[in-house]
């Protein structure tokens, strides 16, 4: 067909026309507040207003590219039927969907018009809230007639002139006469005589006070039966309710009974723990008290809504849960929860599935503060582990069992491991060398006695090492645990003694200087005046001369000794032989030798070994030590020196007597200012001859035994 340019022109309008209606249209839907939506033959969503977008809590732009069924197919209920389309054979239909949230809402789809091109509107409804109200209702409607009619106990109804409304089956048993021969009667007819007064009076009390018990007499048959009573006012229509028992040697127990159900409702409610019941479906139907404070919701929020609702995420450890509950019908285990106002809490649960009762319940039990609390506990364990074992000093936990515990620092000071320690108890590890035992124990005692103690105790190891090593224990730190932290303490010692023999040098270095200084300038006027005397005088005074020439020389090489001590010495060193120097030394000493009946023997390992020194101060240092040997050897005998290389860097000068020795705690003092063993000694030679040597960059060492002899061993550097 060929249109022309004005019809073409028409038709366009046209379109643009409907357009504009079908724009105006969908806005008027947009605006409406109920829900509207519109879905293809696929039951894919081509439509949605805003009010749908609300109900379904998903935004317009991706709630057009799902389908219906992506709401109906994710948790299929049991009460739920199941399938891929929405039926088209009623006007109306209700489904419950689960959203993205989690959240369950039973809708009522309403079909709007028929079909057109393959799609169909509907109006939705949530109808979550009344389905679960009247299901409440339906229920509670149910439950108050099976309780009516199925009760043990005696029930009737009767309005507010005593006239009989309704009768249970177990009244009718007690009276032995038919309904139709109770309905219609008056309260007070089967009531004895005796008792009206008070019946009258008992319904006044039930209409003030709702509800009302005591005891009343009723004719049975020729008999009169008591019976209990309790009175309710207004139940539904105005009418009272009384529930009768006869008072038999069975009401005990039934009272009992009665007694027990009303414990369980009070500790229901009353309980510590959240108790939910909730249906096949995960509808919860009943609540108590503490279920509302855990989960910071209403007891009208929390009817209504699905059980697992607030489970914070859908996990592997939840779906094993969800499987152990459908298996077993019970389960029992931990969730983290997040509750309405954000607040995440850890709850214990217990849930069982009563299949034939068409309930289900679940107990709750808040235990994030233990949560908190088991992770504030292994924080802190992992902080102490790490000052425990990063601290640079020793630690052990110890009580009077054994060892708990041992730091990698205290390991490595006490050279023994964990493991081994730990199998150790405090008795053995002390006793394992018996040196240990005294100082250690008299600490342990002191712990116990002052609780906080402090010692510096000299440990021996395997080996006859000894380390200095200081203690400070603390009684009962933490559970019966006592907390030792140790540090070697050996090298500190060391250095308060040099730090001490310092500054005692440093006083003697003064005074020395001081006294040289003053001795000196009349050491000089004597000098000059006895060289003049001497000249002028002759004959035997001479040999006088002699000797007081000798005394001054003797007392100016004290001096220089005390400028040694006083001032570092400019030292002029050359590359020159040892064996040179020891000879020459020998020589000099050789007639003093001779005298005190004393040999030198000599063992020089290589024919020439020069290093670089002053040959004049090492000569000093010799003569000091050699003259020191022959002092201590009244008796004669030998004074051995020998010369060896130790490693490739120094000489070892040894010098051995064969005198009285010297004890360990002497040995410790040699080379201080004024310590000597003579009689008539200053205590300057031997401390001279340690600050030449070190001056030299080498150092000695002494041995000792008493009663056999001691050795001094001179290191010098080859350069």
């Amino acid at each position: 067909m060929n249109i022309g340019y004005e019809n073409e022109t028409e038709y366009k309008q046209e379109i643009l026309k409907l357009n504009k209606q079908i724009e105006g249209f969908l806005n008027m839907f947009d605006s409406m507040s109920e829900p509207y939506i519109k879905v293809d033959e696929e039951l894919r969503l081509t439509y949605a207003n805003d009010a749908a977008c609300d109900l379904l809590e998903t935004p317009k732009d991706q709630l057009e590219s799902m389908r219906i069924t992506d709401f109906l197919d994710v948790i299929p209920l049991n009460n739920q039927e199941v399938s891929s389309t929405l039926k088209t054979s009623n006007e109306s239909e209700r489904q419950i969907i689960q959203l993205h949230t989690g959240a369950l809402k039973q809708i009522e789809f309403i079909r709007m018009g028929s079909l057109s091109e393959g799609q169909q509107f509907y109006r939705l409804g949530d109808v979550t809230l009344d389905v679960s109200s009247s299901r409440e209702t339906g229920m509670s409607r149910q439950m108050f007639l099976d309780i009516f009619d199925t009760a043990i106990e005696s029930i009737i109804l009767f309005d507010s002139s005593g006239i009989i409304m309704e009768v249970n089956h177990a009244f009718i048993h007690a009276l032995g006469i038919p309904k139709k021969g109770i309905v219609g009667k008056n309260m007070r007819d089967l009531i004895s005589p005796d008792y009206r007064g008070y019946w009258d009076e008992s319904i006044q009390r039930a209409f003030d006070e709702s509800n009302y018990k005591g005891e009343v007499e009723i004719k049975v048959g020729d008999e009169l039966h008591h019976f209990t009573f309790s009175i309710s006012s207004t139940v539904g229509n105005e009418l009272y309710m009384s529930v009768l028992r006869r008072i038999t040697e069975s009401n005990i127990i039934e009272k009992k009974l009665e007694t027990s159900e009303r414990i369980f409702a009070e500790l229901f409610d009353q309980s510590m723990d959240a108790i939910i019941f909730w249906n096949d479906d995960g509808i919860i139907f009943r609540v108590n008290h503490s279920a509302c404070k855990i989960f910071e919701s209403s007891r009208e929020d929390l009817i209504g809504s699905y059980i697992w609702k607030y489970v914070y995420s859908n996990n592997h450890h939840f779906s094993q849960m969800m499987e152990t509950f459908e298996r077993d019908t019970q389960v029992r285990g931990e969730l983290i929860y997040k509750m309405p106002n954000n607040q995440i809490k850890l709850l214990e649960l217990t849930a069982k599935k009563h299949e034939g009762d068409g309930y289900n319940v679940t107990i709750f039990r808040n235990v994030s503060e233990r949560w908190l609390i088991e992770k504030e506990l292994r924080d802190s364990e992992k902080k102490f582990r790490k000052i425990f074992e990063g601290t640079l000093d020793g630690l052990i936990l110890w009580n009077h069992e054994g060892f708990t515990d041992i730091n990698e620092a205290g390991q490595k000071i006490l050279e023994i491991s964990k493991r081994k320690l730990l199998s150790l108890s405090v008795k053995g590890f002390i006793d394992k060398i018996p040196e240990n035992a005294p100082v250690l124990n008299s600490h342990i005692e002191n712990v116990y006695k002052h609780e906080v103690y402090s010692s510096i105790i000299p440990i021996t190891f395997e080996d006859g090492r000894v380390k200095h090593i200081e203690f400070l224990t603390r009684k009962n730190l933490y559970s019966n645990l006592n907390l030792s932290i140790f540090r070697d303490v050996s090298k500190n010692l060391e250095m308060q003694e040099q730090i001490r023999k310092s500054d005692t040098l440093n006083v003697v270095g003064e005074l020395a200087a001081g006294i040289a200084h003053e001795i000196r300038n009349p050491m000089t006027a004597l000098k000059g005046f006895i060289q003049l005397l001497e000249d002028g005088v002759k004959g035997e005074f001479s040999t006088y001369f002699h000797v007081i020439t000798s005394e001054i020389k003797r007392i100016e090489t004290i001096i220089t000794e005390f400028l040694v001590l006083a001032k570092p010495q400019a030292l002029k060193v050359f590359k020159q032989d040892v064996h040179t120097i020891l000879r020459e030394t020998l020589e000099l000493l050789a007639a003093q030798a001779l005298l005190e009946n004393i040999q030198f023997e000599t063992n020089f390992e290589e024919d020439e070994c020069k290093v670089l020194c002053e040959a004049n101060q090492l000569k000093q240092v010799f003569i000091n030590i050699i003259k020191n040997a022959l002092e201590v050897m009244p008796d004669g005998g030998s004074v051995h020196i020998k010369t060896s290389r130790f490693s490739e860097k120094y000489v070892c000068i040894s010098i051995t007597d064969k005198g009285m020795g010297i004890s360990t705690e002497m040995l410790k003092k040699l080379g201080e200012p004024f310590y000597t063993t003579k009689d008539r000694g200053t205590g300057l030679g031997l401390m001279v001859s340690y600050k030449i040597i070190e001056e030299h960059n080498g150092y000695i060492e002494v041995e000792s035994e008493v009663g056999k002899g001691t050795s001094f061993h001179i290191y010098l550097p080859f350069e």
